[in-house]
This record gives C-alpha cells, sequence and structure tokens, in this order.
C-alpha cells in the first residue's frame, strides 16, 4: 500500500530546517548547508553541493532511503527555486542541473501556473495550483503501489502534517544550532498526531529518528 513519506529531512539541535535567506548562492538559506553534511555528495547532487566528508556506513544508510521506493514526490516551490510569483524566468528548471536526482514524477505546490518540465533521468516537474489534497491525489494516482515522498521545505511538510497525511517521517538531527531560520515542528504536537519512534541510530554526522503512525 502506497504510503506518504518525509524522507532524510535534517533538523539542528534548536529545530530549524533551514537557515534563513535563502537565495541562489544559498539555497538552504544562510548556514544551512551545515545540516546536510550527512547526506549530500557529489554522486547524488552534483549541481549544488560538496563532497562529504568522512560520512559513515550509518549515515549512508539513511540517505540511501531518500530516493529509494519512491514512486512520485511533493516539493515545496522554495524546493524547486528562489524565483516568487509568476514564473518570468521559465528557463529557470531547478536547483540540480539537467539530471535531477529524484528520476520519477515530481509535484511542485504553486500559486502559479506553468507547463510540466521534462528533464533527463526520468524526472517530470508538474506544477500544481489548487493545493496540497489535489497535488496528494495526482502524485499517488502516478506512484502506482511505491511510496510518495514529501521532501519539503518546512512549509509543505507543516500543511501535511496539519492534515493528517503523513505516515513516517525520517528526522535527521544535526549538532548545531542555527539561532535561526524556519522552523519544522513549532506548535505541532507529534504524539497528537498519533506518531511514534520506531526506529533510532546515531551516525556520524546525525542522529536519526524514525516516526511512523
Amino acid at each position: 500500500m502506497t504510503k506518504v513519506i518525509v524522507p532524510s529531512f535534517s533538523l539542528s539541535l534548536d529545530g530549524f530546517a533551514a537557515g534563513p535567506v535563502q537565495s541562489r548562492q544559498d539555497p538552504l538559506g544562510k548556514r544551512g548547508m551545515e545540516l546536510h553534511q550527512w547526506f549530500f555528495d557529489k554522486k547524488n547532487f552534483p549541481a549544488m553541493t560538496v563532497a562529504t566528508a568522512g560520512a559513515t556506513s550509518v549515515d549512508r544508510k539513511y540517505s540511501d532511503r531518500m530516493l529509494a521506493g519512491a514512486g512520485a514526490f511533493i516539493l515545496g516551490r522554495n524546493m524547486f527555486g528562489p524565483i516568487r510569483g509568476n514564473w518570468t524566468d521559465e528557463d529557470w528548471k531547478g536547483w540540480w542541473g539537467d539530471n535531477p536526482p529524484w528520476h520519477a514524477p515530481t509535484f511542485i505546490l504553486s500559486h502559479f501556473t506553468r507547463d510540466p518540465v521534462e528533464m533527463e533521468g526520468g524526472t517530470t516537474f508538474y506544477f500544481v495550483t489548487d493545493g496540497i489534497h489535489s497535488t496528494l491525489d495526482q502524485a499517488r494516482a502516478v506512484a502506482g503501489t511505491k511510496d510518495v515522498k514529501i521532501a519539503g521545505g518546512v512549509a509543505t511538510i507543516r500543511q501535511y502534517l496539519n492534515a493528517g497525511l503523513i505516515d513516517e517521517l525520517h528526522l535527521a538531527f544535526v549538532p548545531v544550532f542555527l539561532g535561526q531560520g524556519e522552523s519544522l515542528l513549532t506548535g505541532i504536537d507529534l504524539p497528537a498526531l498519533g506518531f511514534d519512534v520506531v526506529e533510532r541510530a546515531a551516525g556520524g554526522h546525525a542522529m536519526h529518528v524514525i516516526l511512523k503512525k
């Protein structure tokens, strides 16, 4: 049965999932890359990252889950790019270069229409303007028996959590304090939403926690 999963989502110890002031130079916000060194490497994200030094087998095991078993992905617009408002720059096709890592239909939440963008490697970006439920319905329709994975950003995951639509989360707690940025869990009661910790493991760069309903 298809599940809705938040995979490989990094948090600082003070609860931030991205730094402030996102830009083309800082796609994860100021200091945002400090949250993701356990995950990123040149093989998976060549266009926006540097190689991870000293990645452990535990960290690698959890990073490999990011893409595994996915039939479709959902991303917020900020996860696609820094452009705001109407799509005035349709040459912009995402942070990841010509061959994005998703390799599956990928649905972008947006308030502005845009034609689908077909990329190398099996990724096609679809821009959905009628809300999170319609986006999830479309993603499930193409995912078949595989999972739908919501890869961020913070606002998108919070919407799906508050709507009770997420079955599983993988949170990677990284030993840094950002002090400011985008907080994932402020005001969200995970136990009240039915989540329990079912798995945890310490890697070289993060503590990995799996929560399921």
